[in-house]
């Protein structure tokens, strides 16, 4: 991984310390995060990867937000390994710390 520069809010906070922390997140606790310079590595279905190998599903992101601490809210979006990074998608899905990945478009 690299130098991804993200910002969060308070709720997104817990959800990153329960992920940091390998602890379940709270429950129904929302929270919004956003890295508006990409991710410039990350598994798609292992949240703790360091490296990418030939399982899992390494991928990388341009600008986005993303969406924690809702299951209800991942309903209907793809959450396969290999997602099409140009749609909203779930990352992690099935596991504690699945969340939406919403893609951020310039208006350029």
């Amino acid at each position: 991984p690299g130098p991804d520069p993200m910002c969060f809010d308070a709720n997104a906070a817990k959800w990153v310390e329960a992920w940091v922390g390998h602890k379940p997140p709270p429950a129904n606790v929302v929270g919004l995060m956003y890295m508006l310079e990409g991710g410039t590595d990350a598994s798609n279905t292992d949240p703790y990867a360091t490296k990418p190998t030939a399982n899992n599903d390494w991928v990388k992101t341009g600008p986005h937000i993303m969406i924690v601490g809702s299951k209800e809210i991942l309903a209907g979006h793809p959450s396969g390994g290999t997602p099409n990074t140009e749609v909203p998608y779930v990352m992690w899905a099935g596991t504690p710390y699945a969340h939406l990945m919403v893609p951020v478009h310039s208006t350029d």
